[in-house]
């Protein structure tokens, strides 16, 4: 019988396989090489590492991962032998929008930051920074992307360099993989000489990967007062963070921007489908069918009198108070491993129906490109 050593936090898949398989579930740090040698596939986040010291060995025919990222994944080890691996592209995208959404949402309504017709740089245009473009247009801002790859690809129409970027935007978004080298390498993008250039009072903000940003260059930023405030959700040698750079962020959160329920369940739905095509499991529309509704699922806003911020500040931060995040983690940095473990429900816009009087047609419409999909004008 096949045998799959699954992560034991990928939610919404016990249960799936094992009418096909035999199916083993681990905590990530514990897959290591003695756990998977006589395993045909594994299903794993990317706190597991895929290179040749757990592979070698092994029988492992087939990798999926239930994230977006892959550089945990050692891509040229599999090419050389023959092991097939799979990502989610996009699959917390709308996750890390809404992610973004409250953040945006939080320095207007927590740090009296005018946001409306500030220009945002976006770095990474790919299935997420496309989302958060979209959003940050609705919300009335003006945007910047920065994607070497697309416009390599596409041409260079609706694209910026990195430097204009960094010169002429207020608050700067990082929405990249890691890749270490290259033209198109990322690791530590976000360095002295980058910081030196951005504006005094910027916004930097972190979803991507930690070590995308040097930390130390980073917190020296800061202290020197080269830029404005910092969101991290990302870190470098995560779990174990640096303090003084938690301290001095205006949000920080444990690596959990992509962790809502819709996102997981994306992930765990496209890991199934590739491993049910690779080994010919009749699964390959398979997509998770208990994903728990949120506690308060209407949201019910009087638009008289109240300003399009004031209305689209309020929906999102009745979708997620990432200020709770933030609380968690500065209650307890070395938790963050169990913070993420034990992430709460969280469900995207598309699970709430938002209830609107006294709108217009424009502010609906806006509405709509944030993302709500259920909106009732009453």
């Amino acid at each position: 019988m096949i045998k799959i050593i699954a992560d034991n936090k990928i939610p919404f898949l016990e249960g799936v396989l094992e009418p096909y398989a035999q199916v083993n579930y681990l905590p990530g740090a514990q897959t290591d090489a003695s756990a998977i040698r006589d395993a045909d596939a594994l299903i794993t986040r990317t706190r597991t590492r895929c290179n040749a010291a757990t592979l070698d060995n092994s029988q492992v025919k087939i990798i999926a991962t239930a994230t977006i990222g892959f550089d945990h994944i050692d891509t040229l080890y599999c090419q050389n032998n023959h092991i097939e691996w799979t990502n989610a592209p996009g699959c917390n995208s709308g996750s890390v929008k809404q992610y973004i959404a409250a953040t945006l949402a939080t320095l207007i309504s927590k740090h009296n930051m005018e946001i409306e017709n500030k220009t945002i740089g976006i770095i990474g245009a790919g299935n997420v920074g496309r989302k958060v473009a979209k959003l940050a247009k609705a919300v009335g801002m003006k945007v910047l992307l920065n994607d070497p790859p697309r416009a390599q690809k596409e041409g260079s129409a609706g694209f910026v360099e990195l430097e204009e970027l960094i010169a002429e935007s207020d608050i700067i978004t990082f929405h990249v993989p890691l890749q270490h080298e290259g033209k198109n390498k990322t690791f530590h993008l976000g360095n002295k000489t980058f910081f030196s250039r951005c504006k005094r009072h910027v916004v930097i903000v972190n979803s991507s990967r930690g070590e995308v940003i040097d930390n130390e260059a980073l917190l020296s930023a800061l202290e020197l007062g080269n830029i404005g405030n910092v969101v991290l959700d990302v870190w470098e040698n995560e779990p174990g963070i640096n303090r003084s750079l938690l301290q001095k962020t205006l949000i920080a959160t444990p690596h959990i921007a992509g962790y809502s329920a819709d996102g997981k369940a994306n992930g765990t739905a496209m890991s199934v489908q590739a491993i049910s095509q690779y080994f010919g499991f009749p699964l390959n529309q398979w997509y998770p069918q208990n994903i728990p509704s949120p506690q308060k699922s209407q949201i019910t806003i009087n638009a008289k009198g109240l300003t399009f911020q004031e209305i689209w500040t309020k929906a999102v931060l009745h979708t997620y108070s990432i200020a709770e995040d933030d609380a968690r983690l500065r209650k307890s940095p070395d938790s963050f491993e169990l913070l993420r473990g034990s992430y709460p429900l969280r469900r995207e816009f598309e699970a709430y129906t938002l209830r609107i009087k006294n709108g217009t047609t424009q502010i609906i419409q806006k509405l709509s490109d944030m993302g709500f999909t259920h909106i009732e004008v009453i």
